[in-house]
């Protein structure tokens, strides 16, 4: 009786939707639907995490973008409120090998699947992850499709093949918040150790020095390291002018990550020349990039880009290795570099520039995460490294 009733469970269930995966070059997978039912376009990519499902899916720096999770198994500990990035997914589309239907973790307070629903995100399981990666790997990364309501073949290629790429657009005016804030939030007790140089609890916000981040699609994490370490924090939306930055009298300038080609954000890489010198500025992702084009570099777009948990890079002047956590499609062109940049990091997996050091004043930036939300914390240290860039510079001019 017991077999029978479970039989008869299993058949009332619905018939999971079909969902289809197209690529511009023709290339077609089938699935199953999970999250919201829909069409949605976008560039698709990979990323190599185990973990921090979440955090990506929330994410800016993926606006426009189809995330592959090269791991399995994905949903399995659930959603909940804390691991965001952003106010909501961020992502175009998601697609799995195998969405978990339980979350198994005490810190969850939903499903994988009613986040991305509630949300609006359309996400496909049940392909061959493993195949599709190896064609992005070979192929490149590409425009695409994914659809639980057209279904024929040509069609979807068809659609996708028309779909908007992310060279030339400016997907930062997307993600950029509206109005400027004073960020309060550490990183609270799950971190589980102390950050160098953090500031006490009690401290004033008058005795904090003051940064000001621009924010072109900044993930939480930053903000809470760069408060940590004893900041007074003012976010600033990236489209905001030097002067406007200026008027703040910040003791250091902060340039985050976000979405997309750099080279079409022709206001920001205008504000940061203009910055430059004024106060020690860091840069992280596409805020490396800015910062490169600021001071007369160039960009390229990379076949597949850099996105995971576990990608080594080398710190050239200390010699030391670092797993780091990567997200960008796009990298410095180390040709033609201007002699005002030197390179200070290495991506070991291609050689590419993963850091960058002015030689005239005190500015960095990583094309990197050292914030590592999800992902290793061995480049943690940068964030003291630009405290005490602050600290020795305010020391300089007292």
């Amino acid at each position: 009786m017991i077999a029978e009733s479970a039989k008869s469970s299993i058949s009332d269930q619905p018939a999971p939707t079909v969902a289809k995966l197209a690529l511009s070059d023709g290339t077609v997978f089938t699935g199953i639907s999970f999250g919201a039912t829909g069409t949605t376009t976008g560039e698709v990519i990979f990323n190599t995490s185990m973990t921090g499902y979440q955090e990506i899916l929330t994410d800016p720096s993926y606006r426009g973008q189809l995330v592959t999770m090269t791991y399995p198994e994905i949903g399995n500990y659930g959603v909940n409120l804390d691991d965001v990035e952003s106010g909501n997914p961020q992502v175009a589309g998601f697609i799995v090998r195998n969405v978990s239907g339980v979350a198994s973790n005490h810190r969850s307070t939903g499903s994988l699947h009613d986040y991305l629903q509630q949300h609006g995100i359309v996400g496909i399981s049940n392909i061959d992850t493993r195949s599709l990666v190896r064609h992005i790997r070979s192929v490149g990364a590409m425009e695409a499709v994914i659809s639980t309501e057209e279904l024929d073949d040509a069609a979807l290629v068809a659609k996708a093949k028309s779909s908007p790429g992310l060279v030339g657009r400016d997907l930062v005016s997307e993600v950029v918040p509206k109005e400027s804030a004073e960020w309060q939030e550490g990183l609270g007790g799950w971190w589980g150790f102390e950050i160098d140089d953090q500031a006490e609890p009690d401290s004033s916000a008058a005795d904090r020095p003051h940064v000001v981040a621009l924010d072109f699609g900044m993930k939480r994490n930053i903000a809470r390291h760069l408060y940590d370490q004893g900041f007074r924090v003012t976010v600033l939306p990236g489209t905001a002018s030097a002067d406007q930055v200026l008027d703040l009298k910040p003791d250091g300038i902060f340039l985050s990550n976000g979405p997309g080609d750099p080279e079409p954000l022709t206001y920001a890489i205008e504000t940061i020349q203009q910055l430059i010198g004024k106060a020690p500025m860091f840069g992280i992702c596409l805020g490396h990039q800015l910062f490169a084009l600021a001071c007369g570099a160039k960009t390229y777009k990379l076949k597949f880009g850099h996105r995971g948990a576990n990608q080594p890079v080398q710190n050239l002047e200390t010699e030391k290795i670092e797993i780091t956590s990567q997200n960008h499609g796009f990298a410095v062109q180390p040709d033609g570099l201007p002699d005002c940049l030197q390179v200070t990091h290495k991506h070991l997996n291609d050689g590419t520039i993963a850091g960058l050091k002015h030689v005239e004043h005190p500015a960095f930036s990583v094309q990197y995460h050292p914030e590592a939300s999800a992902g290793p914390h061995d480049s943690q240290y940068l964030f003291s490294v630009f405290h005490q860039m602050v600290t020795d510079n305010l020391a300089a001019n007292a």
